[in-house]
């Protein structure tokens, strides 16, 4: 029992890092169809902190996001071991855990476009991207605050879905 215990994080460890990688890849790729024609990786060769700073808020929110779904894969692993891992039951549990995680992943990458867009809207006079092209600080801090906020609101919606699955 304590063998196939340890076999079952090493397998969940293994896809914890594979789905964050993913996760972060995609959410970088996200974050650069939303700023438009900004060159992020150029912004950050010139050593831009403006733009780092929001690279690492939209990075630290996918980790927030990806956290709560492995939490959930991880419940859903536990309880697909109960009524064996291999069985319809118990592979459908593991499946709804990894459904779980890829909508949370999805909807925090969405829900970050709607916020920073939203955000957009409401500061007419200020033009986001544009001000962190300048290495506008304070704007940077702004946008983190937003996807950080976000994320962990998302968050909150995965821990209850695990719950709710729980």
């Amino acid at each position: 029992m304590i063998l196939l215990t340890a076999v079952v994080g090493i397998i969940q460890l293994i896809v914890a890092v594979i789905l964050a990688v993913v996760a972060l890849y995609i959410g970088f790729s996200v974050f650069g169809r939303i700023t438009g024609d900004v060159d992020e990786q150029k912004e950050l060769a010139k050593g831009n902190v403006a733009f780092g700073i929001v690279v690492a808020a939209v990075f630290v929110a996918i980790a927030v996001v990806v956290q709560s779904g492995i939490t959930g894969i991880a419940v859903g692993v536990s309880k697909a071991s109960a009524v064996g891992l291999m069985s319809v039951d118990g592979l459908t549990i593991i499946g709804i855990a990894i459904i779980q995680l890829v909508l949370g992943v999805l909807l925090a990458i969405a829900a970050i476009y709607l916020a920073l867009t939203i955000l957009d809207k409401l500061t007419t006079g200020l033009h986001e991207f544009e001000e962190l092209k300048k290495g506008n600080v304070a704007v940077a801090l702004e946008m983190a605050g937003v996807i950080i906020a976000v994320a962990l609101i998302i968050q909150s919606g995965i821990v209850g879905i695990t719950a709710a699955l729980g």
